[in-house]
């Protein structure tokens, strides 16, 4: 029943990063991969915020291991810094890391806190 669980949430999560990540990228056009930086920093603060919640054993499994696993999405921004380097966009590069590394760990803290109370 796990496994459905994570299988579930990680093809709602999956969808889920498509769609607002091209959204995004659409409506604003830029150097700036602004669709992959707000699908993690949502990320990070909702898996704070779950896990400020304490949530039960079938809920992790379907929405903190499944749908954000797949929502969030490491490969996609390692793959994005790599082509900011190789464009030689090194501003562009600086602060996506800055605002996906700090930002995300912010969020993730305040998410925590705020699912604690």
């Amino acid at each position: 029943m796990t496994a459905l669980l994570i299988a579930v949430g990680g093809f709602l999560g999956a969808i889920s990063r498509f769609t607002l990540s091209t959204w995004i990228h659409k409506k604003f056009s830029s150097n700036f991969p602004f669709g992959t930086l707000f699908v993690n920093l949502t990320g990070s603060f909702l898996l704070g915020w779950m896990v400020g919640k304490g949530l039960s054993t079938g809920l992790y499994a379907l929405l903190e291991i499944g749908f954000l696993g797949a929502f969030t999405t490491f490969s996609t921004f390692k793959l994005e810094n790599i082509q900011l380097r190789e464009k030689r966009n090194h501003s562009v590069l600086f602060y996506y890391l800055v605002f996906s590394y700090v930002g995300g760990i912010i969020l993730a803290f305040i998410g925590v806190l705020i699912g604690n109370h």
